[in-house]
């Protein structure tokens, strides 16, 4: 299946990694918004302008968007909906049903196949969030991510004003996990699970007061934490700040038996040293899904909850029954 990557950033150079790894797939090439001459891939991937893209229609199977939340996906994903098979890592929680409500719409009138919010959180979190409560229907669940630096929110500390750079490292307040861990069924706030710590580059004479509160009390992203804001240079955002690791917990403690008398604690964790070529591999398996679904005819948006696990895999269903069942 030939696949297309629309953006190339951080995920973008993710994707094409993990497409050039997979035996069943092709990079078709590469869509920026940049002049495409300035543009050097890690491949040496054919690079296209954005406003190219519909010259290809037909010779692409799947458009892997590599755009942010915040300001990015909300258009891109439902404009090339339009014409094109899409998957994209959209990650404002609160926001998907929107998302999805706009990328079904377009995917279903095009008789085209789309799948949002693809990657770990959303994502791969998101089906044992489900898997777990569907095994201990009595019990709670909780999700900690980190420490480690959110793509999005960096993001989105990026587009405001008079910020020239910035990283975002979400932090677990760990009295709370060890709570959580112990089976006492703790009731938590948001603002107890999680720290959200700022390191910050300014441009030359921007107004850091401003800045520092438009960052907390950004709703969906800041507004729910403490936030700790650090402004400094970018040479010290280049030395200290240059890695993007992540991680995190999702964990369901419940109670089964007569009398609850039996307690049990499942939990899914993640240590990545890269978050977005950890992410780009997740959705480069959903681009896979997303291909077969196509091809049976299976329109409209999908999220990872719609996709079945033998989808995500290059090898046949005998083959997985033989091999990891």
């Amino acid at each position: 299946m030939k696949i297309a990557i629309y953006g190339y950033g951080n995920l973008g150079r993710g994707v094409e990694c993990a497409v050039n790894a997979a035996d069943d797939m092709q990079l078709f090439g590469v869509f920026t918004r940049r002049a495409p001459e300035t543009v050097k891939t890690l491949s040496g991937a054919n690079v296209y302008h954005v406003d190219d893209i519909l010259n290809y229609k037909n010779d692409i199977d799947v458009v892997v968007i590599c755009g942010g939340s915040a300001t990015d996906l909300p258009t891109m994903t439902p404009d090339l909906a339009n014409n094109f098979n899409v998957v994209d890592s959209f990650d404002t929680h609160a926001k998907i049903p929107e998302h999805f409500e706009c990328v079904n719409n377009a995917a279903t009138a095009s008789k085209h196949t789309a799948l949002i919010s693809g990657g770990w959180d959303p994502g791969m979190f998101s089906i044992n969030r489900l898997y777990a409560s569907a095994v201990l229907p009595n019990g709670k669940d909780y999700t900690f991510w980190g420490k480690g630096v959110s793509q999005g929110h960096s993001d989105a500390i990026r587009r405001i004003d008079g910020v020239k750079d910035a990283k975002q490292y979400t932090v677990p307040i760990e009295e709370a996990l060890n709570a959580v861990r112990s089976g006492s069924c703790p009731e938590l706030t948001t603002r107890q699970k999680h720290l959200r710590e700022c390191f910050v580059v300014a441009e030359s004479g921007a107004d850091t007061a401003r800045i520092e509160n438009e960052i907390k009390t950004m709703p969906n992203y800041f507004a729910d934490y403490d936030t700790i804001v650090h402004f400094i240079s970018q040479e010290e955002l280049e030395r200290d700040h240059a890695g993007i690791p992540h991680g995190g917990f999702v964990i369901r403690t419940g109670k089964t038996g007569v009398n609850n008398e039996n307690n049990h604690v499942i939990e899914y964790s993640l240590k990545l040293d890269s978050n977005p070529e950890f992410t780009a591999s997740v959705i480069v398996a959903y681009a896979r899904a997303i291909s077969k679904l196509y091809k049976r005819g299976d329109y409209g948006c999908k999220t990872v909850f719609d996709i079945a696990p033998c989808d995500l895999s290059p090898l046949s269903n005998e083959e997985l029954r033989k091999t990891m069942l």
